[in-house]
Parts: C-alpha cells; structure tokens; sequence
C-alpha cells in the first residue's frame, strides 16, 4: 500500500487521533504586542493635557447653554465647529439638529459611535463656575459629557486615521430624553451598511472609570397608557340609574395589578404601575366619565408587548362588567414607547474587551438590570450593538446625585477613559468584523 492511501485511510477511520490548532484572530485586537502600542497610543492621546483640557471646555460649554429636545441649536453648531476644526466630514442637519459624520477608511466594515445631545427641563442647584445659564434647563444626564467624549474619540481616531480598517460613524443624536430622536435619525438612514453600533452613558451608579454591561436583556422597555372610561352621569343618591365610570375605573386599577403578581411569572421582572386618576368635580353627582394612566415596562419584546396588549383587554374588561365602555391610548409623541434594550451578546464581549484593556478588568463589573430605558434601543433593533454603563461616582467632586436630580454633577476625570473607550472600539472592530469568532 503506498504513502498516499495510507495517509488516506488514517484520515478516515483514526479522527480522534489527530489534533489540529488553528491560529484565528482574537476577538481582542490589543493582545499581542503590537496591539499593546495600539492601546499605548490611544491612551497617551486620550490622556494629552491638551485633548483632556479641550474635552473640559466642550463640555462645560454645552453644560452652560443646555437645549432641549429638538432644539441642539447651538449644541449642534458647536459640534460641526469642533468636526470644521479636526477636518472630519459631517452632514448636517440630520433629523432636525443631528450630525452624522464619517472618518476613517471609506469602505467595509462600517461601525457606528453614538453620543446624545439634549438637556431636560430642570432648575440647577449646583453652585460651580460652570452652572447652567439657561433658566430651568439643565445637563442632568450627562448628555454634555457624552458629546464631549464622541469629539474626544473622534480626535483620537483622526490622529490615527492611518491605522484605522474600518469606517467610523458618528452619530451625534438629538431628543434622547424625549425618546424619538433615535428613530427619527434612523429614518434618515444613519445605520446604512453599519455592522455594529456602540452607546455609552455615565452615571454616578459606578465609581469613576468603571464599566457596567451585561449581555442580553439590560434595559427595560417602557410604554405609557391612558384610559378614559365612559358611564352615565346621575346622582349619586339613585346609583341604580347611573353606570358609574368611577366603580370601572377602581376595579380596572386594581385587576392591573393582577397582571404583574398573577399572570407574570416572577422571575421575569415587569412593571405596571398606575400614576394618575381623574374623575367628576362634585361629592354627590356620579361623573359622565374617569380617566387614569400610567406606565408599563419589561424587560423582553415578548413580555413588554404582552403586557402592553393585557393592559388593554383588563381595562375595556372591567368596563364592560359595569356597563361602561373605556378607551385606551398608548401614548405617543408626548411618551413613545421604546423597546427593550437588548444587547448583542458578540458585540457585547467585543466591548468588554476592549473596555478592559482601557480601565482594567478589576474595573470591568456586570450590571444588574434596570428598569429604566433608552432610545438607544432602536438602534438595537436594526444592527447588533451594546450598551455600557461608565462610571462617574466620586463623592470629594460631588458626582454623588443620580441623572435627572438638580444636583447631579459628573466628575470630569472620567473624559478621557469614555473617549478613549469609544476609539478602541472602533480600532478594534475590523479584526472582529473579519475573524469567524463566535461564543
């Protein structure tokens, strides 16, 4: 038998004798060495006393001007300065005051970096040199920051524009906080041809420079409603002629709660909580009709959507039974529903990676889930991508308060580790992008 049909046979019936390694590309692009000057360049830029000095000034300038949703008049302005400045193509507006622009490579793979721009309606109570400007407008949620560590990333990513594989997209995103500017950008078709998507958010949950993600399920999607149910008014001295609105709508609130302890099973966490009720204007005269809302929220689109379509079965149940009718609205514009934010579990490992070859992985925590919600969520929805958490906690700069408390103040060391996060990502997700990784 000759050399070749030996091997051949060998091949065929000994499988388990043979061992094959075969070297694929990491996940991680900063292991090896080279990848280590990588991450040393990223660092030593994003640490520059000249780019932490500029970030500080972007952001204290928003802070000192906040816009609400819709109206980043001059936040935007600011931006495209800042972009002008780097030499970075942009286009602008995009959904009224977004900017989207572009660096990098020009082609294949595409990923997109994204940063908030609006402030909320709040009075500042934090006395600093800094303070908002503008009465009742505040930067409560760190939107200021987020701005600033995009131009940082994009500084950084500019400088080393020569290394870079990969298209960059920058979304700088309006209207957040009013929880349609994520969709609105995206009917302009900012994620066009993007591979995979990241966010990030401060918060003062997490000590300074830590980041907090999970893979999966992480933020809760959340959903308004209101109810009007209609009876017939009487008085309330001769019940029996009247078809009381205000007997449907307590039962309704109550069968409510039902759903969440009865119908749920309890390890997947929902909420349902009624908020307001309105009904008549006089202690004796049963009224016409009663109105009531609330909030609804899950934490996957199977539960989220399932509760959302109880709710409106329990509530017309309920009204029937008391020989009412009710209407009930999903509120939109004023409160849109947003999703669940679920993240991608690939993209997710990619950011965990790189975030901590950045902050260290003493650093590095899983975060719980939360039942509040982000328009970031969409973006989810049409390309894989993640979410993570960077800690600002510091109680000797005060960065102690949650987002959206008069008091809440950021400390500003954490500039250079967001930016420095975000240029990684970016750095790092060619050789992601192209490898046949898989968990």
């Amino acid at each position: 038998m000759d050399h070749l049909r030996l091997i051949l046979l060998l091949f065929l019936f000994l499988p388990t004798c043979f061992s094959f390694t075969f070297q694929t590309p990491s996940i991680n692009e900063f292991t090896n060495q080279s990848s280590s000057s990588l991450k040393q360049k990223i660092l030593e830029l994003a640490n520059s006393p000249s780019t932490v000095k500029w970030m500080k000034r972007i952001r204290r300038e928003i802070h000192e001007y906040p816009e609400l949703a819709n109206e980043e008049f001059r936040t935007s302005a600011l931006i495209r300065r800042e972009l002008d400045r780097l030499g970075v193509a942009y286009n602008w507006p995009v959904a009224g005051t977004g900017v989207v622009a572009k660096l990098g490579s020009g082609s294949p793979p595409f990923v997109a970096l994204r940063a908030d721009m609006d402030a909320l309606p709040i009075q500042e109570r934090v006395d600093w040199e800094h303070k908002s400007k503008v009465d009742g407008k505040m930067h409560a949620c760190a939107h200021d920051a987020h701005v600033a560590m995009l131009l940082g990333a994009t500084k950084i990513l500019q400088e080393m524009k020569d290394m870079l594989q990969t298209t960059v997209v920058l979304i700088f995103q309006p209207a957040e906080e009013r929880g349609t500017g994520a969709k609105e950008m995206m009917q302009e078709k900012v994620l066009e041809d993007v591979g995979a998507i990241l966010g990030l958010h401060l918060g003062s949950e997490y000590e300074t420079g830590v980041v907090a993600s999970r893979p999966g399920e992480f933020l809760a999607g959340c959903g308004g409603f209101k109810a009007k149910i209609s009876g017939k008014r009487g008085l309330a001295g001769v019940p029996q002629h009247c078809y009381d609105p205000v007997l449907a709508a307590s039962t309704s609130v109550i069968s409510l709660q039902n759903i969440v302890s009865r119908e749920v099973d309890p390890l997947d966490s929902q909420v349902l909580s009624v908020a307001m009720i309105n009904a008549g204007y006089a202690h004796d005269i049963i009224p016409d009709s009663a109105t009531f809302g609330g909030t609804y929220r899950a934490f996957s689109k199977k539960s989220f959507y399932g509760l959302r379509k109880r709710i409106e079965e329990v509530v017309k149940g309920q009204a029937e039974v008391h020989r009412c009718h009710a209407e009930v609205e999903f509120l939109g514009n004023e409160h849109p529903t947003i999703p669940p934010t679920t993240n991608d579990v690939r993209i997710y490992e990619l950011a965990h990676q790189v975030s901590s070859k950045i902050v260290g992985e003493n650093n590095i925590e899983l975060a719980p889930l939360f039942t509040g919600s982000e328009d970031f969520a969409f973006y989810l929805e049409k390309v894989p991508g993640t979410f993570l958490l960077l800690g600002t906690r510091n109680e000797k700069s005060g960065s102690t308060y949650p987002a959206h408390s008069p008091y809440f103040f950021i400390d500003e060391d954490v500039l250079p580790i967001g930016a420095a996060i975000h240029a990684a990502f970016a750095l790092s997700y060619h050789s992601f992008s192209t490898n046949s990784y898989s968990l």
